[in-house]
């Protein structure tokens, strides 16, 4: 497995070498903040363009098929006429919350995809409390979604951002206990080493039936986080027009467009963390298998995993209809939580007791 730590290390002696200490770190801080600026926005073009593809094929349509070969610019198109778009300030507006709000929320989701373990000497914030870092980053974005609500002066808006504010505020806590059930298993916070415990085996396997519903609770609290269907009552059309951005134009809207994606693919990743065993390959016990797969470089297997859990979720999102507001608190209150919390102690019995494979 390459360790992409030897890149990142020769690169800082020969800036150390060249300049002083201050300006090497500036200059560090500025390649990281493209790399993550660039990743950010490549994955947002992939993933608005997998989910029209994936989207038609569950309607059985074909989706974008006009703007270049197979329709691949047509997500350009878009982007192009989103940046061209007139930014409108309604005259009741409370301006400077306005203009915070999708600001908050873009950070928000700039922060999570910083904490991504792509491979082995490649994260960008790899703290001993990662998960904690990252739970705590995520928070962030109900904060710009309450704003948006407030600050537009809308109805439609404010009733939006407090059903979002009701969603995400419940769900948090079984993606966190699922999360927990996880670090019960493995014994620690930082991403990284949670990967690296999965060498041998995969965490999902490792933990059998606990690890198991925890990921299928992962699965369901996370397109719930993420306003996605069945669980997009904020920005639910027939009711509330577009929810809690229903007063944003321009690449106002288009922050929480972007940001929405950007989150599901997030999702996706720290479910490939920390089920999924990362960057690591599949092993099997069969000497010629695992040296093929040992040959596949680790954030090719990152990215595979991450995209097919994906389309998992999309998968989700396309299947079940929309749930009601009633619904949708009383599977996270009644059914969710009392399942990841004995989950959660079911998990630690046989973490404590050695039970796990």
């Amino acid at each position: 497995m390459f360790d992409f730590s030897i890149v990142t290390n020769w690169f800082d002696t020969l800036l150390r070498s060249a300049m002083p200490s201050w300006a090497a770190i500036l200059i560090e801080c500025v390649v990281v903040g493209l790399i993550i600026i660039t990743l950010y926005a490549c994955f947002a073009i992939f993933l608005i363009y997998f989910e029209r593809k994936i989207c038609a094929f569950f309607q059985c349509r074909l989706g974008p098929n006009r703007v270049g070969k197979w329709g691949l610019l047509q997500v350009f198109a878009d982007v192009f006429k989103m940046l061209t778009k007139e930014i409108i300030f309604m005259k009741n507006t409370d301006r400077l919350i306005y203009v915070i709000a999708p600001v908050m929320v873009i950070l928000s989701s700039m922060l999570t995809f910083s904490c991504i373990p792509w491979n082995k000497g490649a994260e960008i914030l790899d703290f001993n409390v990662g998960v904690f870092f990252f739970l705590a980053a995520s928070s962030l974005g109900i904060v710009g979604i309450l704003l948006a609500g407030i600050g537009s002066q809308n109805k439609y808006s404010l009733i939006g951002a407090m059903r979002a504010g009701a969603q995400i505020i419940s769900y948090e806590l079984s993606i966190g206990m699922t999360m927990l059930a996880m670090i019960a298993l493995t014994g620690t916070m930082q991403f990284s080493a949670i990967v690296e415990g999965q060498a041998d085996c995969w965490n999902i396997v490792k933990g059998h039936v606990p690890a198991i519903i925890a990921f299928i609770i992962y699965m369901i609290a996370g397109n719930a986080e993420c306003n996605r269907g069945p669980f997009d009552m904020p920005e639910a059309e027939s009711e509330l027009t577009a929810g809690y951005h229903t007063e944003y134009s321009g690449m106002g809207f288009g922050f929480y467009y972007l940001a929405e994606y950007l989150n599901l693919f997030i999702c996706a990743c720290i479910a490939t963390t920390i089920f999924l065993g990362g960057w690591m390959p599949l092993h099997i016990g069969v000497a010629g298998f695992d040296g093929v797969m040992d040959a596949i470089p680790g954030f090719v297997w990152f990215v595979v995993k991450a995209v097919f859990v994906t389309f998992l979720l999309m998968w989700e999102r396309w299947t079940f209809p929309r749930l009601r507001i009633d619904q949708l608190l009383n599977l996270e209150w009644k059914y969710l939580i009392p399942i990841s919390m004995g989950n959660l102690v079911l998990m630690a019995l046989i973490s404590e007791f050695g039970l796990h494979f």
